[in-house]
């Protein structure tokens, strides 16, 4: 059962009112909420609830959120009336930021917090930098957005690629311009994945995430760093074993 249409341009499915537990999902750079539109048929024991950003899809028209600390804090007020049952975030890839620092912000503001934190494919806060999305040339991130839109059987047109490119450059100027240098505790449980055919960032790389709370899992998921777009079975069961 739902409670009607979304009312938030936050999320772009209507709230249930069936399911116990809530999870939010954050994109990855150059990303908006319809990467999660196979989830919702795919994971059936939550509710599946995908973040939309400004900037993109059908917040196209709106300003982008410059910053992660500005996402969050914007994102939290936008949450506040869905945290009435269990929950937890996830963030994929750079998506993992903003999931980060939004679980800092309800904490600020004395709102109820996520279950657990589950982050995707991308080293600790402090270490963020060295994703290699931020030193590629405009070339090679145009390769790499093709390959992606391909890879979810899009065939990308030149408009298509070029407004990809708008969104995916401000996103990645917000994650140059983010900078924790210090860690800092979350009072939740961390379940940092690791993606077994990435190349760029190995288990090992995951490992400083152990100093963000008290209880941290590193989990290996068989796939590469684009595969959790299937919601494969063996990410959905981790996706549904914190409640």
């Amino acid at each position: 059962m739902t409670s009607g249409s979304a009312t938030s341009p936050w999320f772009v499915r209507p709230q249930s009112t069936g399911r116990p537990a809530r999870l939010f999902c954050f994109p990855y750079s150059g990303a908006g909420a319809s990467a999660f539109s196979a989830w919702p048929a795919a994971i059936d024991d939550v509710e599946v609830c995908p973040v939309q950003f400004p900037g993109r899809e059908n917040r196209l028209a709106e300003p982008h959120y410059g910053t992660y600390e500005n996402l969050a804090a914007d994102l939290a007020g936008a949450l506040a009336p869905l945290l009435d049952r269990p929950f937890a975030f996830f963030g994929h890839c750079a998506g993992a930021l903003p999931a980060f620092e939004t679980v800092l912000r309800l904490a600020d503001m004395g709102l109820p917090g996520p279950d657990c934190l589950i982050v995707s494919g991308l080293p600790a806060p402090h270490d963020a930098s060295r994703d290699r999305m931020l030193t590629m040339t405009e070339p090679e991130l145009r390769a790499l957005l093709t390959s992606v839109m391909r890879g979810r059987g899009i065939e990308p047109r030149p408009d298509m690629t070029d407004l990809g490119m708008r969104v995916l450059l401000r996103d990645l100027a917000a994650a140059r311009a983010y900078r924790r240098v210090e860690p800092v505790a979350v009072p939740c449980r961390i379940v940092v994945l690791h993606w077994r055919d990435d190349p760029d960032v190995s288990l090992d790389d995951l490992e400083e995430w152990r100093r963000y709370a008290d209880s941290v899992d590193l989990q290996a998921v068989d796939g590469g760093l684009h595969d959790f777009i299937d919601a494969p079975d063996e990410l959905r069961k981790l996706l549904t074993s914190w409640r």
